[in-house]
């Protein structure tokens, strides 16, 4: 053999591996990057900065907790209707139901709906739903803003603030009675009874602004006993400290127990009981740490006593100019009412209260639970809700406040395109609401 042959030999010759025959490094790289042992390596190297599959920015991150966009919103006012507003004659309205009144859905072309029907609720009332021939509007229309935004002519004034509202029109619930008046207030079904309500999880989560006053207050009457009561604007697990307090519009009489009645005791003396009180609360505290309904008792007198003043000077209406109290309705009988709550609303979220909870038609079922007669019905209570609301936003906006001041417009349900007599029924399936300010887009 040649010295030639010999380095051919040596040049085209395998290897043979001294250890591990068969395995190369490579091929051990190759084979375990496939396995869970890859996966570590990966993440080691991806930690030296040797591993860069594609750029940095483009790469999954884990999630911060961090929101998408900076906040806004400082305080919410909470309008809530009970009974189910029609949102076909309000702010999803139909003209199709003039065009097949009479007829049944089943002869129109969007039969496909009775498909859906009842669908997604749970533990439903029988007596409800299955209405199948049109109802035509039981109101005329317009568009408004430069968005163009169609509303029925029950809600003319809010309509006039089209461009600041954002309308939800794919809203469902999942109970067609009026039950779904605690779900919208706490996301469950009613059947799950008591459950923290969106203004307690806002107290608990976001504290106080202004100590004289609570961070969660009721104006209105609220959702009847039948149909969730008190858990309507209770806190639950939260603690009741985080409950909403319920507030009257009258000055003279805002809360029950606020104040001593006049000549039984001096402030001097009220202000020696409650620091006395506070001391045995304190005691009792020691014991019993994790008492809820201790701490909720010890803080309502701590701020029971700070609201004896900055309470009734809240509700001293008569303070705002002439053309304020109009704007909102107070010149008329049938606004009034609901347009004090507005005006209300507006001066505690002045204030720094967190979450105001407005309800109207309360009681019951609820007043706008139109199964008769719905045209006259929603025509006598939207003329009371209608104007203090537009007022309610045209206040906060020039006065700034609408751009951290969440307002939402809901119902627990919208009612039925098919005629209950005179009147529309339950209609869980579909509705609306509405949200402006707070960095909402309007329009």
């Amino acid at each position: 053999m040649n010295d030639q042959t010999h380095q051919s030999l040596l040049t085209s010759a395998p290897t043979k591996s001294s250890c591990c025959p068969g395995i190369s490094r490579r091929s051990f790289l190759a084979d375990t990057g496939m396995g869970f042992t890859g996966l570590a390596l990966g993440a080691m190297l991806f930690r030296d900065g040797v591993a860069r599959a594609e750029p940095h920015e483009h790469l999954w991150h884990p999630p911060t907790g961090e929101p998408h966009f900076t906040p806004r919103a400082k305080s919410v006012i909470w309008i809530f209707l009970c009974g189910g507003v029609s949102h076909l004659e309000s702010f999803d309205v139909k003209p199709e139901l003039n065009k097949y009144a009479g007829k049944s859905i089943e002869e129109t072309p969007y039969a496909g709906v009775l498909a859906t029907e009842g669908k997604d609720v749970i533990g439903g009332n029988p007596k409800h739903g299955n209405r199948k021939t049109i109802m035509p509007l039981q109101t005329g229309y317009q568009t408004y803003g430069e968005c163009g935004l169609v509303v029925g002519d029950w809600f003319q004034h809010v309509g006039q603030c089209a461009d600041d509202l954002a309308v939800v029109r794919s809203l469902w619930t999942i109970h067609n009675d009026h039950g779904a008046q605690l779900t919208w207030q706490t996301g469950r079904h009613p059947r799950e009874l008591e459950h923290p309500t969106l203004g307690s999880w806002v107290s608990y989560g976001l504290g106080s602004v202004n100590e004289n006053l609570p961070e969660y207050v009721v104006l209105g009457v609220p959702t009847g006993d039948c149909c969730g009561g008190n858990f309507t604007y209770g806190a639950a697990y939260l603690g009741p400290e985080h409950g909403g307090v319920r507030l009257n519009t009258d000055p003279k009489k805002p809360l029950p127990f606020i104040a001593p009645p006049p000549g039984t005791i001096t402030r001097e003396e009220q202000l020696e009981n409650l620091t006395l009180l506070g001391k045995l609360n304190h005691f009792a505290g020691i014991d019993y740490p994790d008492d809820q309904n201790l701490r909720a008792r010890i803080k309502s007198y701590e701020l029971a006593f700070q609201m004896q003043s900055s309470v009734p000077e809240t509700l001293e209406l008569q303070r705002e100019p002439e053309f304020i109290r109009n704007l909102y309705g107070l010149d008329r009988d049938e606004t009034k009412a609901f347009g004090e709550q507005c005006l209300v609303a507006r001066r505690l979220v002045e204030r720094g209260v967190r979450f105001v909870q407005l309800f109207h038609g309360g009681g019951g079922g609820g007043a706008w639970d139109a199964h008769s007669e719905i045209k006259s019905n929603h025509t006598s209570l939207a003329a009371q809700v209608d104007k203090p609301i537009a007022g309610l936003l045209k206040d906060l906006k020039q006065r700034g406040l609408l751009d951290d001041t969440l307002v939402v417009f809901g119902t627990e349900f919208g009612r039925s395109p098919g005629a209950e007599g005179t009147g529309r029924d339950h209609h869980p399936q579909a509705f609306c609401a509405w949200l402006a300010g707070g960095g909402v887009k309007g329009g």
